[in-house]
């Protein structure tokens, strides 16, 4: 259901203990960032009507998840700032490939990644936090994030062939499992 070709390994939960202050400020980035990746598909394919209606949605629950863990950071006391990106969007972007329409299927195809390793990481969160009140959070976080997967991969077929956009998936999918795999030193939900 994800695309995913990997399943995050064991040693980001221990990063993560140690760190939940840290992936807490970076879920936040990690919202508004898919906030304005939503805007900027949108902009880009104006004439999409269909896409266009679609990205709203994601901009507005993107938007909404901001809005919740920023009130968790606030309820406590961790603040909100700046953070020194880690590598994995940058090297998912990369592989973006420069004309059309193939951009755009591997922008939608890198996104609808991004959310699933989102919705994988949120769903270990919900089971391996032992903070109660965020493990309910990211459980609930879970549902929203896989429809935001279906509905890239959904609208990327919507540039190419049903056949064309599952071996590109399946292209960026390993690059994907390949990029994660090599972790992260910095706390990140994408590290």
């Amino acid at each position: 259901m994800l695309s995913l070709q990997s399943n995050t390994h064991q040693s980001w939960l221990l990063q993560v203990a140690g760190n939940l202050n840290e992936i807490l400020v970076d879920h936040a980035h990690c919202e508004y960032k898919a906030a304005a990746t939503a805007m900027s598909i949108m902009g880009t394919y104006v004439d999409h009507r269909d896409l266009v209606v679609a990205m709203t949605v994601i901009v507005q629950e993107e938007m909404e998840h901001f809005h919740l863990v920023m009130k968790i950071l606030d309820e406590r006391g961790i603040p909100f700032r700046k953070q020194r990106p880690g590598h994995y969007g940058r090297e998912l972007n990369a592989l973006l490939r420069p004309h059309e329409p193939d951009r755009a299927v591997d922008r939608l195809l890198v996104s609808g990644l991004i959310e699933a390793r989102s919705c994988e990481r949120f769903s270990l969160l919900a089971t391996h936090v032992d903070d109660r009140e965020l493990s309910s959070f990211y459980s609930s976080l879970f549902e929203t994030e896989a429809s935001h997967h279906s509905t890239y991969v959904r609208l990327a077929k919507t540039f190419a062939s049903d056949e064309i956009v599952k071996a590109r998936l399946n292209e960026l999918s390993a690059a994907e499992s390949q990029i994660i795999g090599r972790g992260n030193p910095l706390p990140r939900m994408h590290s």
